[in-house]
């Protein structure tokens, strides 16, 4: 429902800061995501194209690995978002309410913990690695590194909201 649909009807007419801030940067990485798979698809095509009919481009496949990984991060936290993950609903949907709320906000401070020591180590892996360059596309690697505390940032936030939510709810 939108804002204003929810005001009408007596719901909450405001929603928090850290959810909208939750919702816009969703709907970028569904955007980027989009973008990164259409980027896959093309460099991949034109690995086969060169491969078969003239000399192969050495530095598609290197490029295609990186969106992948950029991807596959991206898509992380795009599924944490919808709620999208892996779950055991079946056990919890036989829970009463109060227990049900207590292993929803245990499992996102969970996760809030593990996308923490991700995005920490990746910054780590981003000082560490600062002055290595990609073999083909001769770029520095703390660009394809940095997406791992990034998105770990933006898990985190998603979990953030959700948790918010979760807690005005109860």
């Amino acid at each position: 429902m939108s804002e204003d649909r929810l005001s009408a009807v007596g719901g909450p007419a405001v929603r928090s800061r850290l959810l909208r801030t939750s919702d816009a940067l969703n709907l970028a990485s569904e955007r980027l995501l989009f973008v990164l798979m259409l980027a896959m698809i093309f460099f991949t095509t034109l690995q086969v194209i060169t491969r078969v009919f003239f000399t192969a481009l050495s530095w598609t496949e290197e490029i295609t690995c990186f969106l992948l990984v950029a991807a596959s991060l991206v898509g992380t936290a795009v599924g944490f978002k919808r709620g999208s993950h892996i779950a055991i609903s079946f056990v919890t949907e036989r829970l009463p309410a109060r227990r049900r709320t207590f292993l929803t906000v245990l499992v996102h401070l969970l996760g809030i913990a593990f996308f923490a020591v991700m995005a920490s180590y990746g910054v780590l892996l981003m000082r560490t690695e600062a002055r290595q360059i990609s073999p083909a596309l001769e770029i520095p690697m703390v660009w394809i590194y940095a997406a791992f505390p990034i998105v770990g940032a933006l898990v985190i936030l998603h979990l953030a909201a959700g948790l918010t939510e979760t807690w005005r709810r109860a």
